[in-house]
């Protein structure tokens, strides 16, 4: 057991690479076996049943965020200072590693290209985050934490205010010369975003 664990692990391992400097289209089932050193690429569909499923398999191993949200019953109940700041940070330290910088460039590049690698990035990525996000905020706001609002739309918001800080990681480094940090980001963020969407008061007197 230990063995197959280590096997699919190592295959992971050298998708990623593969995956980061190729790109998905570049990227073979051969020059993954090869980078896994295996003897055959008829190895891989012993783990994986096709690349589209191991692509998937390698975001969801190393994109922090998604890790985060595999189990969101641990996450609902809890509260949103707790929470966003988590996501924020999870989502923003993805972009720390240099073969995920690597990899962001050409998806995107590809994704534009090609409507079948948007798809199978923003199923794999994009709608669990924004999954997870609209059933968080939807549960906190049958808890009293947030005020009634459409979810769909704070979800995308949350994600869209953290999109500069990875855009100067990964695109534009003249948005990262301020020396904003991600941890003073985030804070703002989260600040901005939960004083928007705090309960209204009831009106009266207060006694």
């Amino acid at each position: 057991m230990g063995e197959e664990r280590d096997r699919r692990d190592q295959i992971l391992e050298a998708a990623f690479e593969e995956f980061s400097a190729k790109g998905f289209r570049g990227a073979t089932i051969k020059s993954i076996a090869e980078a896994a050193g295996l003897q055959s690429p008829a190895l891989i569909y012993w783990y994986f049943p096709d690349k589209e499923a191991l692509f998937r398999e390698v975001l969801g191993s190393r994109i922090p965020v998604l890790r985060a949200v595999r189990d969101p019953a641990r996450l609902l109940e809890r509260p949103p200072e707790e929470v966003l700041p988590l996501i924020a940070r999870r989502y923003l330290s993805t972009f720390d590693n240099p073969a995920a910088q690597r990899m962001a460039r050409l998806l995107v590049g590809e994704a534009m290209r090609r409507p079948e690698i948007a798809e199978i990035f923003g199923n794999a990525v994009i709608k669990r985050m924004l999954g997870f996000l609209k059933s968080y905020m939807a549960h906190q706001v049958e808890l009293g934490r947030l005020r009634p609002h459409d979810v769909r739309s704070s979800a995308r918001a949350f994600i869209g205010m953290l999109l500069p800080q990875v855009g100067g990681k990964v695109f534009f480094p003249a948005i990262r010369e301020d020396g904003l940090t991600d941890e003073e980001h985030l804070r703002n963020v989260v600040g901005i975003f939960l004083e928007g969407l705090r309960p209204e008061r009831k009106q009266g007197w207060t006694p």
